[in-house]
């Protein structure tokens, strides 16, 4: 078999790169062997990305709010490949259009996964605006009390590894989270206990988040964060699920063995 993982430097994609030495890594900048042009606003680059192809990591557009005519597009030109997992989100509902119509078009292919993980433990460092509020010492979200099943990327990736090499495949949905669910406010008390930095949560309303966000994104984008936000104040997001174990035989990592990993 041979593996296409679509935006294989990023977060989940190059995590998963390293579970399969053989992958060829989809990337805007490909300055390895193993990598190969990748452009989802370059549809040109789309066929010799998938030459030779039967399994493909599909990651869609980011930061666009309707991703389908490229994930179409896509798709249209791998009818010979054989099994797509698509990195989707619990935090988007099925719907007609936008990213909630891309895992009827997954579903589609002959072999098929919709991964639906929670939000990233990874949020919390790097270049994210949590992780940033974590540097300043104050996270800003408009998410309230509510809990969030906060997932390791690398647990994604473990579950999506599976998903590429069972030889049987899933075609199912993997609703994928962390082993407990936490606020934002109980996160920041995590990290200044194991860090000894003080850090708190301040929650604002949606439309100051939504202004907030819109300073580095395109408005209608940063209304969409927003509202993702006020779904969690909503209990949207308050769950945890077996997936990580029942797919690859181990647990997952709870959120503070890994603020002890990456930020203690």
């Amino acid at each position: 078999m041979s593996v296409l993982v679509i935006g294989g430097t990023g977060t989940t994609g190059s995590l998963l790169a390293s579970l399969l030495p053989d992958a060829r890594i989809g990337t805007r900048k490909p300055v390895r062997d193993d990598h190969v042009r990748f452009d989802w606003d370059v549809p040109a680059t789309y066929g010799s990305a998938l030459e030779g192809v039967d399994r493909v990591y599909l990651i869609p557009p980011v930061g666009v709010v309707d991703p389908v005519p490229a994930v179409e597009s896509f798709l249209v030109r791998a009818r010979h490949v054989r099994r797509v997992v698509l990195l989707s989100s619990s935090a988007v509902p099925e719907s007609a259009t936008g990213m909630g119509a891309l895992p009827a078009l997954v579903r589609a292919m002959p072999e098929w996964a919709v991964l639906r993980p929670s939000w990233f433990m990874q949020n919390f460092t790097g270049d994210h605006p949590v992780a940033a509020g974590v540097r300043a010492g104050e996270i800003v979200t408009a998410t309230g009390a509510g809990r969030v099943g906060f997932v390791d990327a690398a647990d994604i990736a473990a579950v999506a590894a599976r998903a590429l090499l069972d030889p049987l495949p899933h075609n199912t949905d993997h609703l994928i989270t962390g082993p407990e669910a936490v606020s934002y406010a109980d996160a920041a008390a995590i990290i200044t206990e194991l860090t000894g930095r003080p850090v708190r949560h301040r929650s604002v309303s949606t439309e100051e988040m939504t202004e907030r966000l819109a300073t580095s994104l395109p408005k209608e984008f940063a209304a969409v964060l927003a509202q993702l936000d006020e779904d969690i104040r909503g209990g949207a997001e308050d769950r945890v699920t077996t997936t990580v174990e029942d797919v690859t035989g181990r647990p997952p990592r709870s959120f503070r063995d890994f603020c002890r990993e990456f930020l203690s």
